[in-house]
């Protein structure tokens, strides 16, 4: 068993010799002597450290294991992963990604790789008599009856990525291909850098718990500082981030030697201090506090759309901000629903699997409870989650979404290859890396141009999609249109598998809708708490 141990190192050692041999009769042998003698070295460090067991005992060879650990995610995705495998993504989708953005051929042939009677499988029925649509610029407008600058936002956007969280040309490629296209890009939580601003896109400026760009030193959230940068031409609307699905109900940590000096000017933080987003938010602590702090934000901009952004959590939280709306008579101009999917923040595993609603339940609650109080036609919906496809947004919409988000998609289009190092700053292709050697690589009128094009082609499909419905516009698409396999033998459509209210169902509460998360949990909500009320 010793011998096996240590026959690398044995190896390694008798090759030294031997090279060093051969190298007085032909010097190129001494070439393949240095390489030897290093891992000889290698392997006297390996026994003499005390901080892995695994290299004392297996020196030089544990280094192998090290080797394929690292190049595990790419391998699996190139060779073990079949085509259809969402690990996070599947094959299919970011090869679909690839050619949109780059304008390549992207039809399949010789039928689909699903299988269409497994369960889960969902298609849309089309018609007989398919419509004709040539204009595919489709828009949602944004702004309710307190909102003074409606914004008409594409039906498909950038979702939030932060400045520190993706690299300077990332986020100038982002931010020109959302130009180009004329749809948004939202900034995430990191505040509006020098980057966002060089292209020129509509931006969405997002203001999270550390409210970086509009804070005070102390964290707290700076009216003045936060005017500064609402009124900009280029920011669009107000995103208040309560919560993303990353890790939801989780702040985070940027530390501090990552905080160099453009992230702390475009924070507003020291330098090389660790950066603090906290779990939950010092402005307010009430739901209605929180509908106050929406019609402050507003205000502070000039009158622009303003909404928040969370992943449904506890359901009774939820509705207290509903009921909070009843009360104050403030309305958000949005609501963005994030899904438990996950995104491009890096997060704990068990926060990344177990944590949060996934997007599509979120989705539905969130519309409903508009519905049923009666708000829904003065607040528009959002919905990012794993949005890839001209389908997945379809799908979407037809729970009850206005328009969609996506991070993730976006990043394929910059050439992201799915390694799953955005944490670690040695993202290969620059996009998650505050490194210059690797961020100033990412070709910015390229990368851009391939955004664009990668959400024009998206967006054309999704008009296809729609055309072949019989329908005119995707707004028109509902639960009704989408239909899923519940068993080898039984199909239903979304809107029969899923319960919607009616306006007003809410409003008597002697009279609730029959579901049970609405006869449960929303007489225990109260608009002054977000503290579940027992009855």
């Amino acid at each position: 068993m010793l011998v096996i141990r240590y026959a690398v190192f044995a190896a390694a050692i008798f090759g030294s010799l031997i090279t060093l041999l051969l190298a007085f009769a032909n010097p190129w042998w001494l070439l393949l002597s240095v390489l030897c003698i290093a891992l000889v070295v290698l392997g006297i460090i390996d026994m003499q450290q005390t901080h892995s067991t695994l290299r004392r005992n297996y020196p030089i060879a544990a280094h192998i294991r090290y080797t394929f650990e690292e190049l595990r995610p790419m391998l699996r995705q190139y060779i073990v992963e079949a085509d259809d495998d969402e690990v996070p993504f599947s094959h299919d989708q970011r090869a679909l990604v690839y050619q949109r953005s780059k304008s390549e051929l992207e039809t399949r042939a010789f039928g689909t790789e699903k299988n269409v009677y497994g369960t889960r499988y969902e298609w849309i029925n089309h018609s007989i008599s398919p419509t004709t649509i040539t204009d595919h610029n489709f828009r949602v407008s944004i702004g309710g009856p307190d909102c003074k600058q409606p914004y008409s936002a594409s039906i498909f956007n950038i979702s939030a990525m932060s400045f520190g969280s993706l690299s300077p040309n990332a986020i100038r490629a982002l931010n020109k291909g959302a130009r180009l296209g004329q749809f948004y890009h939202d900034t995430g939580e990191g505040s509006i850098s020098s980057y966002h601003r060089e292209q020129g896109g509509d931006m969405v400026w997002e203001l999270g718990s550390g409210y970086f760009g509009a804070r005070n030193a102390d964290g707290t959230f700076s009216p003045e500082r936060f005017a500064e940068r609402a009124t900009l031409d280029q920011v669009k609307m107000i995103e208040l981030k309560l919560s993303q699905g990353a890790k939801p109900g989780h702040g985070g940590m940027l530390p501090g030697a990552k905080v160099n000096a453009e992230i702390a000017r475009t924070r507003g933080v020291p330098e090389g201090q660790d950066c603090i987003s906290p779990a939950s938010h010092s402005a307010f602590s009430t739901p209605e506090e929180l509908l106050h702090f929406i019609a402050q934000l507003r205000d502070l901009s000039g009158g622009k759309p303003t909404g928040f952004k969370l992943a449904i959590g506890h359901p009774w939280e939820w509705f207290a901000i509903a009921k909070a709306m009843l009360s104050t008579g403030i309305t958000p101009d949005f609501i963005v629903v994030d899904g438990a999917e996950g995104g491009t923040g890096a997060a704990p595993l068990e926060f990344a699997d177990h944590i949060g609603t996934p997007m599509r339940e979120g989705l539905m609650l969130v519309h409903n409870t508009l519905v049923g109080i009666g708000l829904r036609d003065k607040i528009k919906i959002g919905a990012a989650g794993k949005i890839i496809t001209a389908f997945d947004i379809a799908r979407t919409l037809a729970l009850g979404a206005d328009w969609c988000n996506s991070a993730r998609g976006f990043m394929f289009a910059l050439g992201c290859i799915q390694s799953q190092l955005c944490h670690t700053d040695r993202c290969p292709t620059g996009i998650a890396t505050q490194n210059p050697k690797r961020w100033q690589g990412l070709d910015v009128p390229d990368k851009g141009t391939r955004v664009h094009h990668f959400h024009a082609r998206t967006v054309a499909t999704l008009g296809e999609l729609v055309a072949a419905a019989g329908l005119q516009h995707p707004k028109d698409l509902g639960p009704e249109h989408l239909i899923r396999r519940i068993s080898p033998t039984l199909v239903r459509s979304l809107a029969t598998l899923h319960p919607y209210l009616q306006p007003g169902d809410l409003l008597n509460p002697e009279q609730l809708p029959e579901h049970i998360v609405f006869q449960r949990f929303w007489p225990a909500a109260r608009a002054d708490s977000f503290a579940f009320f027992k009855q």
